[in-house]
């Protein structure tokens, strides 16, 4: 029987029959080239598996700067979105005011979330976490600035005088005729 042609009598329609009858060594009988052995090809696999476990960290940790340098493009747009709101009070710069105290309050509070993929025993995440943290508060530092600058924060002795008690009477002044 010629090879990789069908079996036609063995009660299935299409069958391949991948048995090798040729008179030729097979691979396994050829004798290894001087100077290898198998055992410097296992030496080799741990060396390559160390290799990628090494390539492996350094990507984690290179990926792990990325994401912890990326609230500074969003410090950016957002301080142009609050410049052009202007600093007048209307609805558009709420929002972008909100919108600027909000994203960083919850991205400090997902910093383990933001970090998880990149855990590694040899990566050290304190770096990344600390500039991801510092630029979250930077942006969170534009927030209050910028209702500060709306007028919405209470800055000023004007702003508390609901809550001054009424200043004393320092003297009482009377007198003329009444007129009935």
């Amino acid at each position: 029987m010629e090879k990789g042609k069908a079996v036609m009598g063995s009660g299935r329609r299409w069958a391949v029959d991948f048995t090798d009858n040729s008179t030729t060594p097979s691979s396994r009988d050829i004798p290894d080239p001087p100077g290898f052995t198998r055992a410097s090809q296992d030496q080799d696999d741990s060396t390559t598996s160390r290799q990628k476990k090494d390539a492996e960290a350094n990507w984690k940790a290179q990926k792990a700067w990325e994401v912890a340098q990326a609230p500074f493009k969003n410090l950016l747009m957002m301080g142009f979105m609050m410049w052009m709101a202007g600093s007048t009070v209307h609805l558009f710069s709420i929002g972008i005011t909100f919108s600027a105290l909000w994203q960083p309050i919850s991205a400090l509070q997902g910093v383990g979330k933001v970090f998880e993929p990149y855990k590694d025993s040899k990566v050290d995440l304190l770096g990344p976490k600390l500039l991801f943290i510092a630029l979250n508060l930077g942006g969170l530092a534009l927030g209050v600035w910028k209702l500060n600058t709306l007028g919405l924060l209470p800055t000023h002795a004007s702003d508390w005088v609901s809550s001054l008690p009424p200043a004393q009477e320092v003297e009482y002044s009377g007198g003329g005729i009444p007129l009935h």
